[in-house]
Parts: C-alpha cells; structure tokens; sequence
C-alpha cells in the first residue's frame, strides 16, 4: 500500500487544548449511578456508597467536566427532590427512561463524587427547561452556590454541605429541538427561555459559563436553523453551544462506520460557520465556543428495539438500559471521534463521553461483583494522558477508500499533540480492515531524537471484546518497528488500529 504522509512543525498549530475535552457524563439512566458509581452494599463500598473500584478506574481513565445529571432525564428534574436526608427524598417517575428514580445519590453525591476523584474533576450542571424555568435554575443556583445568609444557602448547609459547589458551567437544558424531549420547543421558544435563564443567572453571578442547546444531530431537519434561531436570542448571553452525535454501523456497512469522524468533523466545523456567521451579523467580537457534551459510538438501534417492549405499567429502578459492549472495532471508531475533536481544539473547549459507567460507558460494572475495562476506556485514558498541550496541524497525504455513506475518505485519521516539555504525541487511526498501512512523519523544528512509547489497539478478531468473563481479552499491546531517525517517523500501523506514539 502506498505510504500515509504528513509533516509536523510547532510553527503551525490549531489551538491548546482544553482539559475540559476529556469531560464525561453521568445520567440517571439505567445502571449508570445506581450499581454504577453508588452501591452502598457493594464489597469496595466507602462511607458514602461509592465504588471504590469505580472509582479508581474513573481516576484511571482521566476524566475532568462531568456533566449531571442529564441527558434526557434533566427535562423531568425536580433538582429538590435529590437533597436533603437520603430517607427522605420522594420516588419519582422518570418519563425520559420509563423508570422509578430513588434519588438516593442526588446533587450532594454527585459533588462529594466529583471531589473523591481530584481537582481534575469538575462539576457541569443541567438545569430543567423543559418542565421549569427561570425561577427554579436560579433556586438550584443559589442553593449550589452561594455561601450563606440565605433561605436556600442555609438549607445547603442544614444538609452538611457547610461549603458551596462552586459550579460554574452550566447547560441550559438538553436537547430541546427533539420531539423525544420533556417539553420540546421549537428554537424561537427555546431561544426565549434560555436567554431569559442565562440573563437571570449572569445577575446571580456574572462568572457562569454557560451552554445552550444546539441540534441534537446533524441530521436534525432544523439543524442550523435551530442554532441561528437560538444564537440570535441567546449570543451575547452564553459562552457555548451544544452538539451531540452518536455512531453505529448502518446495515453491516463497517466501511462507513470506520469513517464516522469524518460527519463529526463536518458537523463540528458546521456549527462553527454557523456561530460565526450569527457572530458577524450581530457585529460582535465575541466568539462562541463549542461544548460537544455528548458524543460516543452507541448501538442506537438497539435501544430503539428494547424501547418498544416496555410495559406500560412496570416502571423498574436502574434497569440494565444501552449497556453495550464494545469490540475492537468500535474502539477504533472511537479513537478516532477523539481525534476529530483534538483536530478542532481551538472551538471545541468542552467535550463530555456519555456515559461513565455501564450505559454505552467505558468502564462495565456488575452489581456485587467487578469492575472493569471496555475496548474504548483505553483510547481515552490514552488521550487524556498525553493529549495535553499545542495541537498541531496534520494534513494528511493518505491512501483513501470508498464508503457508502461519505464517499472518499482517508484510510490514516492522525492528529498530533506538543507538550509544554517539548515531548510530542502523535495519535494515528488505520481504517483499512485488512492492509497494513506503512506511515512517514516529517517532525519540522521539533528536536526529537527518539520513540519513548509506541501502543497499539488491534487485534486479530476485530469483534473482540472484553466481558464479565473475559476482563482483559482486548487490551493496548507494544507497535513493533517504528524508527525516528533524521528527524522522521517511520512505522508500519496495523490493519484496523488506534496507535499512540510517543515522541522525545
């Protein structure tokens, strides 16, 4: 085949990156919190119900931002039922998920959680336009935030939260140009509204950064519309607007899957004309960011075929819902969506995984019993790790393949990342599901001398998985033949692989 090409130079950068791009989150959805994150009886339990387990590979795999508590749930939320004395907090109907919500582990857990991971971790909150407004995300606001001296601040502290949450990003809703959403709107409501909260919020504290809902999807039929409608009320009033994207192979047509970063990087760059284009009409020198607050590989489908078994009177508590299981390939696709957000680190400054835990979620519990590591956790652990500093401009001279879905694409998906050390990491996808891809990298001005680490995803079977009864079936193994010399890379990657070089 013949050689994937491209030249690395710190003269040409994209952007730095944001440590909030390694964001995750965590919905009141199936198992994702309850035998997730919090299981009381569980045997690594502490004080407070958490899984030590979980939590040591939640620290593992590097998360900052985690979004809370929603998703499609928040549109329902009554955030008062989810403080105060455990015991006494009401059960609720959860429309979004046909469930029974506990509100066991509420806002509470959901800070104490974020501080037992580290500093690293921080707090982003949704609040409930589709049922409430105004005056409720301002009491939230208050009650989260503000020190003392008031009814709803001193509530917090009656409670045993003496210090506030300090939680400064704010999503205002989720998701409200879906049909599927508690109290959809269309973008003139849902504009009104958010910039009605964004200015009642901003008088409590002028410092909250703020996201507003964008599309739900690049296929929405009001995408683009939906963000100018929206970004006309709400531009000078939010930091951010939102883009959620979900793929999964379509009819067996793994080719197409392969190439899912290439919707992602339209969808991305999209919005970005989109943003700028209102920006320029308004005449404003504002520039609004994206927040990519969720994005994964999710086997959509499936869900839709379990959603219509439900009975209509049986509302379960945190039963087992989207719990897939990711193969090699899936893995691969994954590592190269966190490619396509690295390669737009200069608008996309927010970005969350969905989920954490057991809903299309890296890390897989069993209640009881273990923990453990999907195909995808090592990807992101990997990204989060090294993926910190400048990113640098890669354009790929590649060998290209039909898709059906996209036309040509590229069979090398590559993005590099410059440390403040001077180290670089270069993290390369082969799309190719049977040829290896031999790859040449030109490092311009970068003083390297030598590979400190070259790790490959790959594996013979591309659907192989880790279980339950095989924790570690799939994980990252040494690349084997790489050179630096003369100041170029030289390797050979792997059919269907995700690979992490790192350069000193």
């Amino acid at each position: 085949m013949r050689t994937a090409r491209f030249t690395l130079d710190p003269a040409f950068t994209v952007g730095s990156v944001n440590p909030r791009l390694f964001g995750s989150f965590v919905e009141h959805l199936g198992r994702c919190v309850y035998t997730g994150i919090f299981e009381p009886d569980h045997p690594t339990a502490d004080e407070d119900g958490i899984r030590r387990d979980v939590l040591e590979l939640v620290k593992e795999l590097g998360v900052t931002a985690i979004r809370y508590p929603g998703g499609n749930f928040v549109s329902g939320y009554k955030w008062e039922d989810s403080v105060g004395p455990a015991e006494d907090r009401p059960r609720r109907l959860d429309l979004a998920w046909h469930s029974t919500e506990s509100n066991r582990f509420g806002l509470s857990e959901y800070i104490a959680f974020l501080r037992k991971i580290g500093p690293q971790a921080e707090p982003m909150m949704a609040v409930n336009l589709g049922t409430r407004g105004v005056a409720e995300a301002l009491e939230l606001q208050e009650y989260a935030n503000h020190p003392s001296g008031t009814a709803l601040s001193d509530l917090r502290r009656t409670h045993g939260d003496k210090d506030p949450f300090a939680i400064k990003l704010w999503c205002l809703g989720n998701e409200m140009d879906g049909p599927w959403q508690t109290g959809h709107k269309t973008a003139e409501e849902y504009g009104r509204i958010a910039a009605e909260t964004a200015r009642a919020m901003r008088q409590l504290d002028p410092t909250v950064e703020l996201v507003a809902c964008g599309s739900s999807g690049q296929s929405m039929e009001t995408f683009a519309e939906w963000e100018a409608t929206v970004l006309k009320e709400t531009y000078d009033l939010v930091d951010y607007i939102s883009l959620h994207a979900y793929y999964e192979p379509v009819d067996g047509d793994i080719d197409s899957f392969l190439a899912s970063a290439v919707d992602m990087e339209s969808f991305i760059e999209n919005v970005v004309a989109t943003c700028d284009h209102i920006g320029a009409r308004l005449k404003s020198k504002k520039r609004i960011n994206l927040s990519f607050d969720e994005w994964n590989v999710w086997y959509l489908s499936r869900w839709q075929e379990q959603a219509t078994t439900f009975e209509q009177d049986d509302w379960p508590e945190a039963p087992r819902l989207l719990e897939d299981n990711y193969s090699v390939t899936d893995a691969v696709v994954f590592g190269s969506l966190l490619i396509a957000l690295l390669r737009h680190a200069d608008r996309v400054t927010v970005a969350c995984l969905a989920q954490l835990v057991n809903v299309i979620a890296p890390i897989m519990t069993e209640p009881g019993g273990p923990a453990w590591r999907q195909t995808t956790f090592f990807p992101f652990a990997q990204a989060a790790q090294y993926g910190r500093g400048q990113v640098l401009d890669v354009r790929v001279d590649s060998p290209t393949y039909e898709t059906k879905k996209y036309g040509e694409a590229d069979l090398l998906h590559a993005t590099a990342v410059r440390a403040d050390d001077g180290t670089v990491t270069v993290f390369a996808v082969n799309r190719s599901r049977t040829e290896p891809l031999p790859l040449e990298v030109a490092l311009n001005g970068l003083d390297l001398t030598r590979i400190v680490e070259h790790s490959v995803l790959a594996d013979a079977d591309p659907d192989a998985r880790n279980t339950l009864d095989e924790p570690e079936r799939v994980t990252p193994h040494p690349g084997g033949g790489a050179e630096l010399t003369h100041g170029r890379l030289t390797a050979v990657l792997e059919p269907l692989s995700w690979n992490v070089f790192r350069l000193g």
